[in-house]
């Protein structure tokens, strides 16, 4: 059995906005949602920057206890989730009678861990933690918490795959549903946004120092970038077989054609350029799509030296002479890290369905290897009907996928 996957909903809680309209503005103007963090630097971190994300009120949304298992990374989930399925015209009652599974992406619950940990150290007593603690800490908290919340009975599961975890958890959805395990599948990521998740990325000088100019500051591809900006939020995707989506009458927005993915099988921080490469090629070859039919590409690029050096020599081999717009949208966001993967396909469907390619922010001047590829710096009014995303993580995790109009 193979079957064609659709999205039929889509939700975004990110520094670019806290729904699809707000961002879809955002990516048009060209607006940056870094800051400052003043609370980072009384900390000891070496850069404050990030992207900021306000933290939801659920309080007349859900009760006392289900929120109390709910770490804020879930409350973005939440409410990413929640505009997806209302987008995707699914209510309670389809749920109920179709196992409707979920795929999410994360891998880090840093600010849960140190609050309960902290409070038995400071009590001396165990049972102080609470006993939401235990939910909020675990991996995988955000499907843990949205499967009892929308009570889905289908795959039910938590991707952790570092920066590719998001753009995994669509993957593997995607499979799903092409080999006819799953109907219907919500797909996402989430990153959490404290001043404990990122401080060991901070201490081994992962992050821009350019704290004077925030909207400066994430820079893929140009020649002086010095570093990620960390950011994140949640995005969710609802993925479903064009068969069910047609038989319920919903609104169809684009169509999933190909997943690749590979490992470097080198260093564990590092990337190199056969891996990524190999990612490419994957999804070209899986989904008998020709590099030549590509509108765009989202890349990975962070704004580390090595890391956009490698992807754009990956990217001009794959592709050769004749590369489509290639940004990263990190310029605008920073590094949304576990979601990134999840939240860069919606941002490149509102952009696909909206005609236009957003700018790569602050992209000056190329270097020999980035001045391969064919980057705006300002924003292009243009049709695409397909594009190419890619997601890269620590231990060498690639994960590529390409999306079409419908």
């Amino acid at each position: 059995m193979s079957r064609k996957v659709v999205i039929t909903g889509m939700g975004i809680y990110s520094c670019l906005g806290t729904g699809l309209e707000e961002v879809k503005d955002s990516l048009w103007n060209g607006k940056s949602g870094i800051i400052y963090d003043p609370e980072r630097k009384a900390m000891g971190y070496r850069s404050a920057l990030t992207g900021y994300v306000p933290e939801p009120d659920l309080k007349n949304v859900l009760s006392r206890t289900q929120r109390v298992f709910m770490p804020t990374h879930a409350a973005y989930a939440y409410v990413a989730t929640d505009q997806a399925l209302k987008q995707a015209g699914i209510d309670a009652d389809f749920m109920e009678n179709n196992p409707v599974g979920i795929l999410y992406g994360g891998d880090s619950t840093a600010e849960p861990t140190y609050q309960a940990i902290s409070t038995v150290l400071e009590k001396g007593d165990t049972v102080r933690a609470g006993s939401g603690a235990i939910f909020k800490s675990m991996n995988s908290t955000v499907t843990m918490n949205l499967s009892c919340l929308y009570k889905l009975r289908g795959i039910n599961m938590t991707v952790s795959a570092a920066c590719a975890s998001g753009s995994h958890a669509i993957g593997l959805g995607y499979l799903l549903i092409k080999d006819g395990l799953q109907d219907c599948v919500i797909c996402g990521g989430a990153q959490e946004i404290n001043r404990y998740v990122v401080a060991s990325f901070d201490g081994i000088g992962a992050f821009s120092v350019r704290e004077n100019e925030p909207s400066k500051a994430s820079r893929p591809f140009d020649r002086d970038r010095d570093g990620l900006v960390p950011s994140g939020g949640a995005a969710t995707l609802v993925l479903e077989s064009e068969e069910s989506a047609l038989k319920r009458g919903a609104n169809i927005i684009a169509e999933v054609v190909g997943y690749g993915f590979s490992s470097n099988g080198d260093h564990i921080s590092t990337p190199n350029v056969d891996g990524p490469a190999q990612s490419l090629e994957n999804c070209f070859r899986n989904s008998g799509i020709d590099p030549s039919q590509i509108g765009y590409v989202n890349a990975h690029a962070t704004s580390t030296v090595v890391g956009d050096k490698n992807e754009a020599l990956a990217i001009a081999r794959v592709f050769g002479k004749n590369t489509p717009f290639v940004t990263s949208t990190k310029s605008q966001t920073g590094h949304e890290m576990w979601m990134a993967g999840a939240s860069e396909a919606i941002y490149s469907i509102l952009m696909m369905k909206n005609g236009f390619i957003a700018p790569n922010l602050n992209f000056d001047n190329p270097d020999a290897d980035t001045a391969l590829l064919n980057i705006p710096s300002k924003r292009v009014e243009t049709k695409f009907d397909m594009f190419l995303s890619n997601s890269f993580g620590f231990g060498g995790t690639n994960s590529t996928l390409i999306i079409k109009n419908y």
